[in-house]
């Protein structure tokens, strides 16, 4: 057979096979047409569950009637004039397939008027050729009806489902959209018959009480995490409702409805020790990022999208989804993470004294030997997944107790964990350090607590490497004979003793190389100390700071920072075999 150029119909339907894959791609399409209308109400009917017949309605900004043919061409838009435009898209359509498609392969009639003009015009399209155009009365905005759906390519009807599942389809992503845009009014009849009416208040909440109903709405958790220039909004479902399939969780990126299957798993992994094995919450999850960083030119439907950095996104829709469920007073921001954890224990450290004392309150000095303390239950602590070119993070963990006020003891998905405290909270403080003083931002603090005895020669070192220390921001001076003061110091060591900061010095000095040795010192002279006993949100507190730094997992001077035991050794042990 000869090679030759396909006629334009030929190729419009196969491009259709793409962009209309079913009844609900049509009104997915149709709708995002006239939400970047700006349309205010949309009105959905279909009948034979989309086959028979598709009709949106709205009151957006309407078709020029000099326009209106050009607006089923091919690769005709209004959303962008260059290729740089791609990288900027603020608008759910941009293409310029979704009519042409829908017209290659149906009967389509558009009836249209921009607010520009007193008169409308009536198009009415089979297999991509105009049969019909009039001009019209209408109201402004547009209506386009979309009947005999596949009629020219009868190989696509064998696909479709049972009228029941595409109704279900359609409803759904009718659903969805107006969870995207809760302050547009939706409505959508099937067969005549209203199946989804929403308010367009504006609120998150009536929508979904639209969708699933009052009691849904009464269980669902508000989601607000702001990470960096990514923020995460909308509700998810309290542990008391649960289903047996991930339908409705919803995801949406920048106002479109997407399919990732990865920010899905995130969302259920938030729920790992929460809800029982094979079941899922009701989610409804909003990512809004700059338009930039991310990429929605992958496939023709846009349901699929491409992150700039998809660890960071995973990372913080998960910590949304924990917070929310964790019942947390107010939304978290991940630059508040850092003094969180220096408040906490820097406040501990002040009220003992400097680092080295033992926080234990008096009725319980003579009892300090080894014991758990138990808790009430508390919301379970969950942490991030790994992210690309870093070791494995924390699995998802829920805090215990303490063990003899050295070990926090946690539960997670593949067994118990023993996390070291201060190994732990030395990890954290090393990577903030790091992390400030190679970006320039280094906080120091005169709050040191008392001075430090030194010999002469230890305080001649301490002078040698007086541009070293500043560096990382500890400045000391002479008070009195064999005495040294620290004047300033990392605002990590706020609260600690003189004694420690300088003995933290000293032992950095004495290695071949002090300037690598000295921020891993101090990050160990700040930490929570073995023998301090830790409130239960002090725990918590600090396994979400050491989840969210780079190699968790190991000391600043290479110990590790917690023993896992797995479910085997643990059954093992236990001579537990099976379920028995």
């Amino acid at each position: 057979m000869p090679i030759s150029v396909l006629p334009d119909h030929v190729v419009a339907q196969i491009a259709a096979g793409e962009v209309v894959e079913r009844p609900a791609s049509v009104v997915k399409e149709l709708i995002e047409n006239a939400l970047d209308a700006g349309a205010m109400t949309v009105s959905v009917a279909a009948a034979g569950g989309g086959r028979r017949l598709i009709r949106v309605s709205d009151d957006g900004s309407g078709i020029s009637s000099q326009e209106v043919e050009l607006a089923f061409a091919r690769h005709a838009t209004s959303k962008l004039r260059t290729a740089d435009d791609l990288s900027h898209l603020e608008t759910l359509g941009f293409r310029g397939e979704a009519l042409c498609s829908i017209a290659a392969v149906s009967q389509v009639t558009c009836l249209s008027r921009s607010r520009d003009e007193t008169t409308g015009v009536k198009l009415v399209i089979e297999g991509s050729e105009v049969v019909v155009r009039s001009a019209v009365g209408a109201p402004a905005g547009t209506i386009i009806s979309v009947e005999n759906l596949f009629y020219n390519v009868p190989a696509r009807l064998k696909f479709l489902k049972a009228e029941s599942t595409e109704r279900r389809l359609i409803t759904q992503i009718v659903m969805q959209l107006a969870m995207a845009f809760p302050a547009v009014r939706f409505s959508l009849e099937h067969d005549g018959r209203e199946a989804f009416r929403s308010t367009g208040s504006g609120s998150l909440e009536d929508v979904v009480v639209a969708a699933y109903g009052v009691d849904t709405v009464t269980h669902m958790l508000p989601v607000d995490s702001v990470g960096g220039s990514i923020i995460v909004r909308g509700l998810t479902s309290s542990p008391e409702i649960t289903r047996t399939d991930r339908s409705r969780i919803h995801v949406f990126v920048n106002g479109r409805v997407v399919h990732d299957s990865n920010l899905t798993y995130a969302i259920t992994q938030a729920y790992t020790g929460i809800l029982e094995s094979g079941q899922y919450p009701t989610s409804i999850v909003k990512i809004t990022l700059p338009t930039e960083d991310v990429d929605i030119n992958v496939h023709p439907t846009k349901a699929e999208v491409r992150f700039r950095d998809p660890a960071a996104v995973f990372a913080v829709t998960q910590r949304a989804i924990r917070e929310a469920v964790g019942g947390m007073a107010s939304p978290r921001r991940e630059n508040d993470w850092p003094d969180a954890g220096r408040s906490l224990f820097g406040s501990m450290r002040a009220r003992t004294g400097g680092g080295s004392t033992p926080l234990l309150r008096q009725n319980e000095a003579d009892d300090a030997q080894p014991r758990i303390v138990r808790q009430a239950p508390e919301p379970p602590v969950m942490a991030d997944e790994s992210t690309p070119g870093r070791p494995r993070t924390l699995p998802v963990l829920r805090v215990v107790g303490q063990m003899g006020a050295r070990y926090i003891v946690a539960e997670g998905p593949a067994g118990m964990y023993l996390i070291d405290q201060h190994a732990a909270h030395a990890r954290v403080l090393y990577g903030e350090l790091v992390d400030a003083m190679e970006s320039g931002t280094l906080q120091t603090t005169e709050e040191i607590v008392g001075t430090a005895q030194v010999t002469a020669a230890q305080f001649r070192k301490i002078e040698q490497a007086a541009v070293l220390l500043e560096r990382v921001g500890v400045a000391c001076e002479p008070f009195g004979p064999q005495t040294v003061r620290v004047v300033r110091a990392p605002d990590i060591l706020s609260g600690v003793a003189a004694d420690d900061v300088i003995g933290a010095i000293l032992d950095a000095l004495s290695h071949d190389d002090p300037q690598d040795k000295l921020p891993r010192a101090l990050a160990h002279a700040g930490a929570v100390r073995t023998g301090q006993v830790l409130a239960m949100d002090q725990m918590q507190q600090l396994v979400r700071l050491l989840e969210r730094t780079p190699d968790p997992l190991i000391s600043p001077t290479g110990t590790p920072t917690l023993l896992h035991l797995s479910s085997d050794q643990l059954s093992r042990e236990f001579g537990r075999r099976g379920g028995g």
